[in-house]
């Protein structure tokens, strides 16, 4: 016979229950992504017809809603400190098939897949250039995932493989038409070995992580999240290219100021692992 709880017990079982619920919260978010990552290969295979480029526009917008999703789990898990390896882990495999291979398949289909059926070099070079992408993107993330705790958590090393995405995402998004002569689909390849040589390299990119509480800074902080809200409202999906656009430039010649000996801006430090112990979930 089933035995009845007092009041006391059901309110400690139902404490319990929201607690568990709590810590699979930010890994059912990264699924999330994972499914935006995956919608967005089956849209790239279902670009066929009369209008592919509806299917394209639709796989770059799930990209871009990955990307939301990515980094939303990380902040849910540190508002209600549920951040755990498990989620860490999680997040990193679902990077690689969200923010490496869907944009690697789509950016394949969407440049090379038509005309690399009259010219087979040029399909040659479109999948060694989407490959290129998807493997830098890999490296880019096992390294972050050893480095965690040893570099300045203000920068990332290297581009962040959800921006090399969006970067795919973006010029799709600004011209949803597949390439229709081979010197455009050859400077979307050139596109795509840049964005995976940046992912590598050592270039320091802002992350945009820790906020400064100095009310200068809030403000203006502020200020720049509405007027890139205003720009995506009026810009729509012309948005993205020159946001990533200005985001590469930025990046590039804030690194050159810091070798000219530039320091308006801090340059990265190298710290200690013991001294950024929760390093290791900041982006989960």
């Amino acid at each position: 016979m089933r035995t009845r709880l007092n009041t006391e017990e059901r309110r400690e079982r139902r404490r319990r229950v929201v607690a568990r619920s709590k810590f699979a919260l930010p890994s059912t978010i990264t699924l999330i992504s994972v499914l935006c990552g995956f919608s967005s290969v089956v849209m790239s295979i279902n670009a066929a017809g009369d209008d592919p480029s509806r299917s394209f526009t639709w796989a770059a917008v799930l990209l871009v809603l990955a990307g939301v999703f990515d980094g939303l789990d990380g902040r849910v898990a540190r508002a209600t400190n549920t951040a755990t390896e498990f989620g860490v882990q999680l997040d990193s495999l679902a990077d690689v098939l969200s923010f490496g291979m869907a944009p690697a398949i789509l950016a394949y289909r969407y440049g090379f897949f038509q005309l690399g059926l009259q010219d087979p070099q040029l399909r040659a070079v479109g999948w060694a250039a989407s490959f290129f992408f998807i493997a830098c993107g890999a490296l880019r993330l096992a390294r972050f995932n050893v480095q965690v705790g040893f570099v300045d958590s203000r920068f990332f090393v290297g581009t962040p493989i959800p921006v090399g995405a969006a970067c795919v995402a973006a010029v799709i998004l600004y011209w949803p038409a597949s390439p229709t002569t081979a010197v455009h689909a050859y400077l979307f390849a050139a596109e795509l070995f840049l964005v995976g040589l940046l992912m590598v390299s050592s270039v320091r990119f802002p992350s945009f992580k820790k906020r400064s509480h100095h009310p200068h800074a809030v403000h203006g902080m502020t200020l720049g999240v509405l007027c890139l809200l205003s720009l995506l409202v009026i810009l729509r999906e012309r948005f993205f290219l020159p946001f990533c656009a200005l985001y590469l430039a930025f990046t590039l010649v804030l690194n050159l100021a810091w070798k000219l000996g530039w320091r308006g801006i801090e340059p990265p430090m190298r710290t200690r692992k013991s001294e950024a112990p929760e390093a290791a979930l900041s982006d989960h």
